[in-house]
């Protein structure tokens, strides 16, 4: 069987119409299957191809692989009822509540999850649980059963990482020009598929950039066009209402560059109204005599640079449909007359070229960046059929392959790994191709609202090393510990063990010891995974004093390669980055291409990268204080510098990687706490910190009150995705609703971390620290109130049967693009239940 044919190779064969999600469906149902250790196959893609050749290959026997499997043969009548139940719940409420819950994952999970009456029902608001030790001990055992049956095998969580809305229409298009569409896409998926898109539709007609945003011409266009292309009518609703959406607001001229490039492929836009993406980009110096060329692609950030490595080289070749089917060649003339306003000969493709839609204008082109274009557009007649243009394509196609090869065919994220199938498909390198088609299958999640493509290959590592430090951080260590050992063995079998070959001349960072956000075989080295993962290892040696049985600890010369990794990622700055060190200037946003997202040309660094880097470093210190300490201080320096630099004036920090301030308040603490702490004076003497630290004593108090400041009237915080893309703290709309369980959380953990009530009375009246317990007792008094208002409020919207509802979306990329963590609204209110009651048992 092909491995289209596994995607759904249990299905039964009954006929099906593909234009609405509510037709017919096959009696099946869609189940979760992840590897485990002992496991060298799992899902769809597994087996050879028909050379013999193995097209599905690992580091660790897939440790981490979450795939989507249909199955009719484990589906009773009683099950289908309820997933239909389920689907039919999230469409009636798609306006009211757009993120989907994970359902489909719960019920699958059920008979691990425990009891549904673990709790009391849910009580009144004047009657909400008490802050008191014993109560929080039962919501946290309740919380954690659930929590724990959610786990895989292998030890990590599976979840949810959608969100985005142009992630599957790319997919869609690339296997319906490579002709693969029914293999990847058999009747089962396509119908998840199409019921995804109708769910996401705004009331307006259109599509947002994400599931909560608003319309965009990038995703309406899309979006209308991936429904057209699953055989959805054109007189359908929906596909009526996207369409009136389009053309109201100019048509799909007013794409936006990636759309542009989309369509190009497709043959329903012509390349001549794109912007240059020229691959002699490629051919330039990476220095000239040992002075950095700062616009050589491979200074820029890894993803900007891996999405338009392999775009240029498609409009290198001018690559495009070249269809054998008259079916499809009438569909792609009906598209033309269905988007554009005017007709398609008529279109005036200089005109288009910079043409964007005022909804999807996030960053705007500047007057250099336009003329950088007319010149390169003019070169385009001359560099196009060159000897120039035979050897740049040459080398991109070389830098494609070995991205395919060192990721195992997952790429470092989803629109450069459907971008480089293609481009082995247009290449005639069918081998590579057909090695990428089972790696598709990483990225596909199936919830309640449909089948969607997520922003990585999961979250696993990222999710994993959360949830044992909040595991850890209960003090159930019997009723967890079997979680935490499988969780622990996770995290040694996703540790990179070896740097990627030939490191320089493909541009790469070393990333042996490191930690990638998702799974060994994806293998990219990040900056606060490393962290997180160094972090949750080391904190086993605590639960091995205590007599809880987590394996064998990480060896000390992988930890010591972590640390190793951890250091390189400092820049010149203080701070770190994502990926890899920052390799150019913030100037060079000036060529951002993408109107759409902002900040993508540079790999900046940001305080929750710092922060988590010195937070391991600081826990692997009290490990292992010798090894390469000098470099360790040296890092503290510069990192609680860096750190200290980036607080606003009101006290906050801005967060990059999740929603928003609250986000980064809670690593600029945990950073600034993790400084070693010197004092000063003799001993015996009045005790105090060294001048550095009380900088970020001072940092912390002024970051609390920001948040107490923030506190909502039901005891939590709510913070709205607007505050990513505004960069102004925006509460979550409307003012009745509900606070968020993960950002109370995330406020609650800041507040503790600082210590702030604790950690400044003793310098009242000690010069020149007076300014820091100038207030303590105003906050000894609020900070303990504030903190058992939240815990009541985690405590009172925690269901019955331990689970925590999902709200909306939490985590963010490039400002503007909103993504899900779904296991954020298990893992975080645990662990600040957690720590909130190890802080009672202090206190008292």
């Amino acid at each position: 069987d092909s491995p289209g044919e596994r995607f759904s190779k249990r299905s039964n064969k009954r006929s099906m119409s593909a234009s609405d999600a509510s037709a017919s469906e096959p009696e099946g149902v869609w189940l979760l299957q992840c590897a485990s250790s002992s496991t060298t196959r799992v899902g769809s893609g597994e087996g050879s191809g028909e050379d013999g050749k193995d097209r599905l290959v690992s580091l660790n026997s897939h440790v981490g692989r979450q795939v989507w499997v249909y199955d009719t043969d484990a589906a009773p009548l009683d099950l289908v009822k309820k997933v239909r139940s389920l689907q039919a719940s999230f469409t009636s409420n798609r306006h009211t509540c757009r993120h989907s819950s994970d359902e489909l994952l719960r019920l699958q999970r059920k008979p691990f999850t425990g009891a549904d009456d673990k709790l009391p029902a849910r009580s009144s608001k004047s009657t909400r649980p008490s802050a008191d030790v014993p109560t929080i001990d039962k919501h946290l055992k309740a919380g954690c059963e659930f929590f724990n049956g959610l786990q895989a095998d292998d030890g990590h969580w599976p979840g949810d990482y959608g969100g985005p809305m142009f992630l599957m229409p790319g997919l869609i298009i690339a296997t319906w020009v490579a002709e693969v569409e029914d293999e990847v896409f058999p009747p089962p998926a396509k119908i998840e598929v199409i019921r995804y898109l109708l769910n996401h539709q705004n009331e307006d007609g259109g599509f947002g950039l994400h599931i909560e945003g608003h319309s965009t011409m990038f995703g309406t266009v899309l979006s209308y066009v991936s429904l057209r292309l699953m055989e959805v009518d054109a007189d359908h609703p929906a596909a009526k209402t996207a369409r009136e959406w389009i053309k109201e607001r100019g048509g799909a001229t007013y794409i936006t560059s990636w759309g542009k490039f989309w369509l190009s492929i497709l043959a329903v836009y012509d390349w001549r109204g794109q912007n240059p993406l020229t691959p002699e980009m490629w051919l330039m110096p990476y220095s000239f005599c040992g002075i950095p060329n700062y616009l050589h692609p491979g200074r820029f950030w890894c993803h900007c640079r891996m999405v338009y490595l392999p775009m240029s080289y498609l409009y290198g070749v001018r690559a495009c449909s070249k269809f054998t089917n008259p079916h499809k060649w009438r569909l792609i003339h009906t598209l033309r007359t269905e988007i554009f306003v005017e007709a398609f000969d008529d279109i005036d493709w200089n005109k288009a070229r910079n043409q964007c839609a005022k909804e999807d204008l996030y960053y705007p082109h500047p007057p250099l960046q336009d003329a950088l274009w007319y010149t390169m557009d003019c070169l385009e007649d001359v560099l196009h059929h060159s000897f120039v243009r035979r050897w740049a394509n040459e080398e991109v196609l070389r830098h494609v392959r070995y991205e395919d090869e060192n990721t195992r065919y997952i790429d470092i994220g989803p629109v450069n790994k459907v971008i480089n199938m293609l481009v082995r498909y247009f290449a005639g390198d069918m081998d590579g191709f057909r090695m990428h088609i089972p790696r598709i299958y990483d990225y596909l999640w199936v919830a309640e609202d449909g089948m969607k493509m997520q922003g990585y290959n999961g979250s696993q590592l990222w999710d994993t090393a959360f949830a044992v430090q909040a595991l850890s951080s209960t003090g159930l260590h019997i009723d967890c510990a079997r979680a935490i050992y499988r969780a622990h063995t996770y995290m040694k079998e996703t540790q990179v063990r070896e740097d990627c070959p030939k490191l320089e001349r493909y541009y790469r960072h070393i990333s042996k010891g490191a930690w990638p956000f998702s799974t060994r075989d994806h293998g990219w080295p990040i900056s606060d995974c490393t962290a997180e993962g160094l972090k949750a290892c080391l904190g086993m040696g605590g639960l091995l004093n205590v007599g809880i049985d987590v394996g064998m600890m990480l060896p000390i010369e992988r930890m010591r390669d972590a640390v190793d990794v951890i250091l390189s990622f400092q820049n010149s700055n203080g701070g770190c980055a994502t990926y890899e060190n920052t390799r150019s200037f913030e100037a060079l946003e000036l060529i951002n291409p993408a109107e759409t997202f902002g900040d993508i040309i540079v790999d900046y660094s940001y305080v929750e990268c710092t922060s988590a880097c010195m937070q391991a470093l600081g826990a692997f210190s009290k490990f292992d204080a010798f090894y390469r300490c000098a470099h360790v201080a040296s890092f503290f320096r510069r990192a609680e510098q860096y750190i200290l630099r980036n607080q606003r004036d009101d006290g906050s920090w801005y967060g990059s990687w999740g929603v928003c301030f609250t986000y980064a308040i809670w690593f600029g603490c945990c950073g600034l706490s993790a400084v070693p702490r010197k004092t000063l004076g003799k001993k015996g003497a009045t005790q105090r910190f060294a001048p550095q630290t009380v900088k970020g004593a001072l940092a912390m108090r002024r970051a609390i009150i920001f948040l107490l400041d923030k506190q909502r009237a039901d005891g939590g915080w709510g913070e709205s995705y607007l505050s990513c893309q505004d960069k102004v703290y925006s509460q979550i709309e409307p003012p009745d609703a509900p606070s968020h369980i993960v950002m109370t959380s995330w406020a609650m953990l800041a507040m503790m971390q600082a210590n702030i009530a604790w950690d400044t009375t003793c310098l009242a009246g000690v010069e020149p620290y007076a300014e820091l317990a100038s207030d303590a007792e105003n906050l000894a008094r609020r900070v303990p109130q504030a903190l058992a208002a939240g815990a009541r409020f985690l405590m009172h919207m925690q269901e019955r049967n331990g689970d925590w509802p999902q709200q909306s979306i939490s985590g963010v990329f490039n400002r503007n693009c909103m993504i899900s963590y779904s296991q954020y609204r298990n893992i975080f209110p645990i662990w600040a239940l957690g720590e909130f009651k190890k802080a009672l048992k202090v206190q008292s």
